[in-house]
């Protein structure tokens, strides 16, 4: 810790933090090989991820991110904010629609935060993220809370 600050090195001090505050935004590439390196990792080798005839065939547009690779890179944000993972205490989300994942060129999600809500007595900061692909909501009721230094 430096003589500074109260919060050990890289971790976001509580202190200066206000309901209202703009998390800087985050963009995450998907494309075709890192569906199936996710469903090689997460052992989810379900063909509506990687294999697009079988998920046209059971009437999705095209092949589709795995969900919880959607909420997981949507968290990104706020353990980057935070400067240590292992201070998010609390994280939900809703599936609101799947992140398609075209062949060609492959999908972005774009993930913005904002912060909903501080507690001094506690140090956490609730934070809302907004998830989206292709200009739809992709998470709804996204949370993550988390305690800072």
């Amino acid at each position: 810790m430096s003589a500074q600050s109260s919060s050990p090195a890289g971790v976001r001090a509580f202190e200066g933090l206000s309901v209202g505050d703009v998390l800087p935004s985050l963009t995450v590439h998907v494309d075709r090989a890192r569906l199936v390196q996710y469903a090689g990792a997460s052992l989810d080798r379900n063909r509506i991820h990687w294999d697009e005839r079988f998920a046209k065939e059971v009437g999705l547009p095209d092949v589709i991110a795995h969900g919880m690779f959607t909420m997981g890179s949507a968290v990104t944000l706020v353990t980057d904010w935070v400067g240590d993972a292992g201070r998010v205490v609390e994280y939900g989300v809703r599936f609101t629609k799947p992140v398609v994942v075209p062949y060609e060129g492959g999908a972005d999600i774009e993930v913005s935060g904002v912060v909903k809500a501080v507690d001094p007595d506690t140090r956490r900061v609730t934070v809302e993220l907004t998830a989206t692909a292709g200009g739809e909501k992709v998470l709804g009721r996204a949370l993550a809370v988390a305690v800072l230094a």
